[in-house]
């Protein structure tokens, strides 16, 4: 009887292991569960992570910028540089002067100092003044970077569109009731007001506490001028006849290319020039200085004037001889656009045959210019 009884007894405990095995497997319905969880926790982790990553992430395309000194394609000067973006570009609703700050600032070196230019639409059209402007800065010798501090004034509406299609430091100075569009001729009316309304403008930019180089566009920038300035000068202009001395007022100056240090000399200065024009009605500012720097009150001023060697800073009066020394050279003594844009063309293919000189070449046998041609040197006279 009882050695029947040990199978079956090995038998109930067999069912009952398989019983536990079986119970401790979970049914369908919580693997489900399990898997749900597993996604809902894993839900509320990630979402908030990728909400954190999209917030710190930069909301504006990247813009590929080439590395430092790198040419633009082709040359080309009117190769458009990235635009400021709008928080920084500010609302129209800003007055003129927050506007010229907010330029100045943005183009200045360390010392507060900026390269002006004015430009009217009949020297900003493709392939004309402002073109050849910024192509001697790009083939100028170390003169590239200059063009981070270049501020261009525009006189009229088109001037400004086609300034913000190729250069970041624009500013549109406007004058009311006055049209500054075509081209402005020596003497004429229009003439007189646009050097009227820089010479004002440089006034304010001074009293802002910026120093500014001066330069009129049809201007060619082969080396950086600042090495070339007198560190006792508080204004510094070329000159169209250099004398020998930088303190000889017979020297003729040339409104077209000044240095100015902002302090109160010179702002008084710039006020007393403005307020000469009503003693000599009919004179442009180049005459009227020429005619103030006689005068008693700049001694009282104390402001120290200085004039600029045409060996350095030349133009088509008084030719920089020296391509070795050549700072600047001016389409001055020059009537007509066409003629200015004839030879200043000449003269970057002179100084681009001098730049591909071996430097032996350069120091011993510098080439000369080609120019003056259609422009006339003897006008001065």
């Amino acid at each position: 009887m009882s050695g029947r009884s040990r199978p079956s007894l090995r038998r109930t405990h067999h069912r009952r292991s398989q019983m536990l095995a079986f119970n401790r497997i979970p049914p369908a319905s919580a693997v489900i569960r399990r898997l749900l969880t597993a996604l809902l926790f894993a839900a509320a982790v990630g979402f908030p992570c990728a909400v954190i990553y999209h917030a710190a992430s930069p909301k504006t395309p990247l813009i590929f910028s080439p590395p430092s000194g790198s040419p633009p394609v082709g040359q080309d000067p009117t190769v458009r540089l990235a635009p400021e973006p709008p928080e920084v570009v500010g609302s129209d609703s800003d007055s003129e002067e927050v506007k010229l700050e907010r330029v100045l600032r943005g183009a200045a070196m360390e010392d507060k100092t900026v390269i002006l230019t004015t430009l009217n639409a009949a020297w900003a059209s493709p392939d004309s003044m402002i073109d050849l402007f910024l192509e001697s800065f790009l083939i100028g010798n170390g003169t590239r970077n200059l063009l981070d501090h270049l501020v261009i004034v525009a006189l009229d509406e088109k001037a400004y569109a086609r300034c913000l299609s190729m250069h970041p430091h624009c500013l549109a100075l406007k004058t009311e009731g006055v049209d500054f569009e075509g081209e402005k001729f020596f003497m004429t009316p229009g003439y007189l007001k646009m050097m009227w309304r820089r010479i004002d403008f440089l006034r304010i930019v001074l009293e802002m506490g910026y120093n500014f180089i001066f330069t009129d566009s049809d201007i060619m920038w082969f080396r950086n001028p600042l090495p070339y300035f007198y560190p006792d000068g508080d204004f510094q202009i070329a000159c169209d006849k250099f004398l020998g001395s930088p303190v000889d007022l017979q020297n003729l100056p040339n409104g077209g290319f000044n240095y100015v240090k902002s302090n109160n000399r010179t702002i008084e200065f710039y006020k007393f020039w403005y307020s000469s024009r009503e003693r000599h009605p009919g004179s442009h500012d180049q005459d009227v200085l020429n005619r103030i720097k006689y005068d008693p009150y700049i001694g009282e001023i104390g402001v120290q004037l200085r004039f600029l060697s045409t060996a350095y800073f030349g133009g088509f009066c008084e030719p920089s001889r020296d391509l070795n020394k050549v700072c600047t050279m001016h389409a001055n003594c020059c009537l007509g656009l066409e003629s200015k844009l004839h030879d200043l063309r000449i003269m970057l293919d002179d100084w681009r045959n001098y730049m591909s000189l071996p430097p032996s070449v350069k120091k011993s046998h510098p080439p000369p210019w080609r120019v003056p041609q259609n422009c006339s040197i003897g006008f001065i006279q």
